[in-house]
């Protein structure tokens, strides 16, 4: 049998249906979010442990110039080594038919009697491995054969240490070693124009000079060992080989990238279902404040029929729970769905033999727990004021207030106003907290919306520093090996190269203080034009002659200023241990770089005046035929397009940030048309007996109509300029939250930003005013001027 205040509290919420459902939307919102990122970020976790584990990723990792194998028993011999992989690495480039961009590949050897690596084994998603025999057959990874439509069966040429073969591909596969596949030195991945190649050992060895040697090796380490130890007895054992330094797993490029993705996913479930559900409990503070105010007889007449305090709040506190719960379901449903949209682009970008989303029950339950705490923290205090409401003084009508002249009437201001322009600003006056408590909201309701296209506005920004100011070279060469400035003699001498610049590269680690960080340190021609470090205002500086350049985030991460000393240990090489004075700083929004003069670099590393690669500006119609040229070169190990990596941002990550930004939108949209539905609501609440009474009194619908909604629209026109700001802190908070050593997401807030919010607003309000105005024409004048005396 239902009881009285269960029926009761059916008939309140069928009351406040409308006002209900937008909060439940609100919170639906928060849900939704906090649902989305963690189910996704559970999901994207437990595949790739288990892609880890069942395919024997790595603990760690290191590369040398040429390393005999009977050194690979010395590796086995270090304390807390389990397993060793020898093997061969070497860049390329490949040539496809029907398209003439350079493709640069990452060729890796599988051993000599084929059959899986006993680290880093390889997912077959198509075909099979390599044969013994196979001098020329192959296996593609899965993104590159995806993105060119190529199959077992299919042929393609290549090129490695200058000289070229054809390759017959007999497997489609995937590797944990590159689950998420970017080229080295790049910024995103580019699935068209970088591959991974494997082949058999004996066909390397052949391509390469390798015989009886190896220059990777990968180990996986014993339980419970620390990696740091390893890496330095591999390093010294490797350091007369040319090695250039052993990293652990957390700083493999793939795995990291990996790593900051989920990272950001966890902030993102933090973040947004608390500004969600903040604006929701305050909604519902408003709201349940209101139905207590007008209930205040009800409540008299229960607890004088018996019903305790308790009893009485826990009826309020189950219609606070019936709200919350419908938006807890809608809020989960619709983070399910959107949580496989992002699921979707996630399998497009990690390449994962699986990666199945599901629904966790954690997820549900703390949806579920979340969104009951904030709703019932948001209406605690309009419950306590119910539970301590004496009955006799409940029986009354709430004293009236004790109003007093304005202040536009103090100036004699008001007689240039019509009468319900004079109603709108002395009801707002004589109610300040209300119209304040009122703007806030709904200023948050525009900052949420700001949110959503800030994404958009920061990564274009990313894009136009990092690539089209500080970057002006049409091609980048990289050397196999640091050699002379005699090959940029022969790079000038191609036909349509117009101008060559050298760079060198080498992998260091920063020391400073307590802090150090593993980076690459590049070398910049004094002169340099085509690759131009910028400073905080984006202006071109110089590398100087003595000291060294370092990005602002290295500067936090280290904790240096100008003029500190700075020791670099050098990873490759003659391995030097330099000191250097900072002498400033870069503005870089992509990784985290050092920069010298070349001529200083080199003189301090002490092995010659060499280069490690160069920068090209070459004539538009150059194309194929240079290409072809770079490709017979055999000290060249390949090159990229600029342009291409711009075009392969946008086609690449266009349809994840479309995603992205079509969520921050919806929810955005959704938590906007709430606050203000509910705020006309409420407004017409309040208002209901004094707008009837003007009705009777002779007002026109339309003149209660323009009373209510004017203030309505007087609020939202307040909140807009605090919104905007409100917005530019959450995007910051935003930002802050997503920076890493891979970005920086600069704080970018377009006109066009803060324009789209406030036309939402606009939108929200207008559709918010025809609802509250058709209930307007409803007004039941007889049953809303009955007196409670």
């Amino acid at each position: 049998m239902v009881s009285a205040l269960s029926r009761k509290a059916l008939r309140d919420l069928w009351h406040l249906r409308g006002q209900a459902l937008a909060i439940a939307l609100v919170i639906a919102a928060g849900i939704a979010n906090l649902v989305m990122a963690q189910s996704t970020y559970e999901s994207l976790r437990e595949t790739r442990e288990r892609f880890y584990r069942e395919y024997a990723f790595a603990d760690v990792f290191a590369s040398a110039k040429r390393v005999p194998q009977t050194v690979a028993r010395r590796i086995a011999g270090v304390a807390g080594v389990q397993t060793v992989l020898t093997r061969l690495a070497s860049g390329g480039n490949l040539h496809l038919v029907g398209f003439d961009e350079p493709v640069r590949a990452q060729f890796l050897s599988l051993p000599k009697e084929g059959g899986q690596p006993i680290l880093n084994r390889l997912y077959l998603r198509a075909g099979r491995l390599p044969l013994a025999d196979g001098h020329h057959e192959a296996v593609i990874g899965e993104a590159f054969a995806a993105a060119h439509g190529l199959a077992p069966g299919n042929s393609i040429e290549a090129t490695i240490y200058g000289h070229r073969q054809r390759l017959d591909i007999v497997g489609v596969a995937i590797s944990p070693e590159f689950v998420y596949q970017i080229q080295p030195g790049a910024t995103f991945p580019d699935f068209k124009r970088f591959a991974i190649v494997w082949i058999n050992q004996r066909a390397l060895e052949s391509a390469l000079d390798m015989q009886g040697a190896f220059n990777s090796v990968t180990l996986r380490l014993r339980p419970g060992v620390d990696p740091a130890s390893v890496i330095e007895e591999l390093d010294r054992l490797l350091a007369r080989y040319g090695g250039l330094g052993a990293y652990a797993r957390k700083d493999q490029i793939s795995n990291h990238f990996l790593s900051e993705e989920l990272r950001q996913l966890e902030t993102m479930a933090k973040l947004f279902p608390v500004i969600f559900l903040s604006v929701a409990a305050f909604l519902l503070s408003v709201v349940m404040t209101r139905l207590i105010d007008t209930q205040r007889d009800q409540i008299a007449i229960l607890k004088a029929f018996g019903y305790s305090g308790f009893e009485i709040g826990r009826h309020f506190l189950a219609v606070v729970g019936a709200i919350a719960l419908v938006g807890t379901l809608i809020g989960i449903g619709g983070g399910a769905w959107l949580g496989s949209l992002l699921a979707d682009v996630y399998r497009d970008f990690y390449r994962f033999p699986f990666l199945d989303y599901h629904l966790s029950a954690l997820s549900i339950t703390t949806g579920v727990v979340v969104a009951l705490v904030a709703s019932f923290i948001g209406a605690w205090r309009a419950v306590v004021k119910a539970i301590g409401l004496p009955p006799a003084e409940a029986m009354r009508p709430p004293a009236p207030g004790r109003f007093h002249p304005s202040l536009l009437e103090r100036l004699g201001l008001m007689r240039f106003l019509s009468q319900p322009n004079r109603m709108i600003l002395r009801n707002l006056e004589r109610r300040p907290w209300k119209a304040l408590l009122s703007v806030i909201g709904l200023a948050l309701a525009c900052a949420i919306v700001m949110v959503g296209r800030f994404q958009e506005n920061a990564i274009n920004r990313m894009i136009d520093v990092q690539l089209r100011l500080a970057s002006h070279q049409d091609l980048s060469v990289d050397f196999i090996e640091p050699t002379g400035r005699a090959a940029l003699s022969e790079l000038r001498a191609l036909p349509g190269v117009r101008e060559v610049e050298a760079v060198r590269s080498v992998a260091v680690r920063l020391r400073h203080a307590n802090y150090s960080y593993r980076t690459g340190l590049s070398g910049l021609a004094p002169d340099a034009a085509l690759r131009r470090p910028l400073d905080a205002s984006l202006t071109p500086i110089t590398a100087p002659r003595s000291g060294v350049l370092l990005t602002d985030y290295l500067q936090q991460r280290l904790q240096v200023d100008v003029g500190d000393t700075l020791e670099i240990d050098v990873l490759q090489g003659r391995q030097p241990h330099i000191e250097v004075p900072v002498a400033g700083f870069v503005h870089e929004y992509m990784g985290a770089q050092a920069y010298m003069d070349l001529d200083a670099m080199n003189r301090l590393l002490g092995d010659g005046d060499v280069v490690s690669g160069a920068l090209l500006a070459v004539d538009g119609e150059a194309g194929r035929d240079l290409y072809s040229r770079l490709d017979r070169r055999p000290r060249i190990a390949g090159y990229s397009e600029r342009n291409a990596e711009i075009q392969n941002f946008y086609t690449t990550m266009g349809e994840s940030l479309l995603v992205f930004t079509f969520i921050s939108m919806l929810l955005g949209s959704v938590i906007n048309f709430g606050v203000v539905y509910n705020s006309a609501r409420i407004a017409l609440s309040e208002r209901g007996r004094e707008l009837a009474s003007l009705r009777v009194l002779g007002f026109t619908e339309g003149e209660i109509g323009h009373i209510l909604l004017g203030e309505l629209f007087t609020l939202v026109a307040a909140s807009i300029p605090l919104g905007c700001a409100a917005g530019w802190a959450l995007c910051w908070i935003m930002a802050q939250g997503l920076q890493s050593d891979l970005f920086r997401v600069p704080l970018v807030l377009l006109p066009s930003t803060f324009a789209f919010a406030i036309l939402t607003m606009a939108g929200s309000t207008l559709v918010s005013a025809l609802i509250v105005r058709r209930r307007l024409a409803q007004l039941d004048l007889v049953a809303v001027l009955k007196t409670r005396e």
